[in-house]
């Protein structure tokens, strides 16, 4: 049986969806599929959210922009939206149990020198950290209760 899909969106798919993919993936165990697209993908993954996520010890140097439809005929259980402009975009999918929209910040638009900017996609990571990992407690334990009642 194929572990259920969470798909992450934002508008872009460059820097916030592959920021929480690469956090909730880490935080997750191999009973979760995650994965993140767009809906107008930007066809590249930011090189500062690389940078950044190597930092902590994540890769997601292997990530693409992906569009939203690619996963349609997916069994999508949780789409989780990180930004305001997906979340009015974003259609049901077949199966779809669970929405969530938590948006932050994007980092893209951070101006001035590299560290400057590095400074906000850390800030920007972090923040989406804290809520991802509080997410993915939740889901580990909601398993463990469903598998040992």
């Amino acid at each position: 049986m194929k572990p259920p899909t969470i798909l992450i969106l934002c508008t872009g798919n460059s820097c916030r969806s592959h920021l929480a993919e690469g956090l909730l993936r880490a935080a997750l165990d191999d009973n979760f599929r995650v994965v993140s697209a767009g809906s107008k993908p930007s066809g590249y993954v930011h090189p500062l959210s690389i940078k950044a996520m190597a930092e902590i010890g994540i890769d997601i140097s292997g990530h693409h922009s992906k569009h939203m439809d690619e996963f349609l005929t997916d069994e999508v259980r949780t789409v989780i939206t990180v930004c305001g402009n997906a979340d009015q975009a974003c259609p049901i999918f077949p199966g779809q149990m669970n929405r969530h929209h938590w948006g932050f910040d994007d980092p893209a638009h951070a101006t001035g020198t590299e560290e400057e900017q590095m400074a906000v996609f850390r800030r920007v990571r972090d923040e989406i950290a804290r809520v991802f990992q509080a997410y993915a407690a939740g889901l580990l334990d909601a398993a463990k209760v469903h598998d040992h009642p």
